[in-house]
């Protein structure tokens, strides 16, 4: 049996547990003999995670729940070798990733990004237990509080645990968020409203989807939201802004014959 390297307690994210990157974060929590895990990554690190967990004995027969944070391909796409590993594990998600998953929907879960050459195989899936705002996931003696937390993907969620957020992609802890791309299905406002409502809670430690946990302070969350309230009106990103003013004050200029140096 290996050393469990909790991250804190009741937690045990794998990366950090092999000491090395496997990928995206995966998260498995735990309460008595019950566990469960939060993303999976790709289909080619599934067998050597599962291994890692079972070296680290947490029996597979007592893994309850296979959740998604969200569709994108480089959370999910190894859930279906990991449910063929864990029958008796529950496929969870959003009902709107769900509905990107089971339809096979290869631009809304970045599996097909053809300006950058992607293509990522992705298997059919299908999804056990619909969850959102407000459900909560039992795991033996302790509860994950669901919350929706829509942006940067349809149908993202993260997850209370006591002090702890599983925040998914909203943040990192270089301030940066993720992608922001309106095929994905990505909402400048509704990303602004949940990093509000992550940065106003009493959640200590943000447990993101990608690179290391860190603690939820306020300035760099505003730093964040500042950033997108600037992408609203901003041509930089097209069909995710909400304006341009750049156009109302040409429009302003037009009508007074205002020329380049500012005379009319």
């Amino acid at each position: 049996m290996l050393e469990r390297r909790e991250l804190f307690p009741n937690v045990i994210e794998l990366n950090f547990q092999a000491r090395r990157r496997l990928g995206c974060c995966v998260y498995l929590i735990f309460s008595g003999a019950e566990w469960m895990l939060l993303d999976i990554g790709y289909e080619d690190t599934v067998d050597e995670l599962i291994e890692l967990i079972r070296q680290l004995d947490f029996p597979l027969v007592n893994c309850r729940y296979l959740v998604a944070t969200h569709a994108d391909a480089d959370h999910v796409q190894g859930f279906h070798r990991a449910k063929a590993l864990l029958p008796g594990a529950q496929l969870v998600a959003h009902p709107e990733a769900k509905i990107i998953l089971e339809s096979g929907d290869r631009i809304a879960s970045f599996a097909e990004i053809p300006a950058q050459q992607i293509s990522i195989s992705m298997p059919e899936f299908r999804i056990d237990q619909e969850i959102q705002e407000g459900d909560k996931l039992k795991l033996g003696d302790v509860e994950l509080e669901v919350w929706d937390t829509p942006g940067h993907a349809t149908g993202q969620l993260s997850f209370r645990f006591g002090s702890l957020l599983f925040s998914g992609d909203n943040i990192f802890r270089d301030g940066c968020v993720g992608s922001i791309d309106a095929h994905h299905g990505s909402d400048i406002p509704a990303f602004i409203e949940s990093l509000k409502r992550i940065q106003s809670s009493p959640v200590q430690w943000l447990l993101p989807s990608h690179g290391p946990a860190f603690r939820n302070e306020r300035r760099l969350l505003q730093s964040a939201i500042d950033r997108l309230d600037r992408y609203q009106h901003m041509a930089d990103f097209g069909t995710c802004a909400v304006d341009w003013p750049l156009l109302d004050e040409w429009e302003e200029e037009l009508a007074k014959g205002t020329r380049p140096d500012g005379s009319a």
